[in-house]
């Protein structure tokens, strides 16, 4: 809605008013806040106005938004794709790399399935999935197999 209050918080704040001003005073609260609300908005439109006249025709399309540091940045250094991040940003495609790495351990999960059980490790590496089993290659396990198994826990060593 607005000033990031959602509907449940706006009925919350509905009632908190009704019990503390009561149903009584409640209307000639709101037509009280109504008042100040629109004479802010009077006083804030009076000055944004003053302002442009004092700055001149050259700044008539001068907005007060873009002084935010967020829209400012967004203007001045997104809009002006100097530096081609429009490019770096349209070549990385998250959703596709996901894709990919879903699809690699569904095909490593399926071949582990199929294979024998002999101890025989699966490697999630680049080299072709060829892992070496668990007792005879320890550098095989630092690289990163499927299902590593974890040392055995030393009391005295920590």
């Amino acid at each position: 809605m607005f000033f990031d209050i959602g509907p449940l918080e706006l009925i919350a704040l509905i009632i908190l008013a009704t019990i503390v001003f009561g149903p009584d005073k409640l209307p000639k609260v709101i037509q009280d806040t109504m008042r100040f609300v629109r004479k802010v908005r009077e006083f804030s439109d009076g000055a944004k106005e003053d302002i442009r006249k004092e700055l001149g025709p050259e700044f008539k399309d001068f907005e007060f938004e873009d002084l935010n540091p967020k829209n400012f940045a967004k203007k001045h250094l997104l809009d002006t794709d100097d530096l081609g991040l429009k490019e770096i940003r349209n070549g990385f495609d998250l959703k596709k790399e996901v894709d990919e790495i879903g699809e690699a351990a569904r095909t490593v999960g399926d071949i582990e399935d199929d294979a024998p059980a002999a101890g025989k490790r699966m490697s999630l590496t680049k080299d072709g999935g060829s892992g070496g089993d668990s007792k005879g290659d320890p550098a095989g396990e630092a690289k990163g197999t499927a299902t590593a198994e974890r040392p055995p826990y030393d009391s005295d060593a920590t």
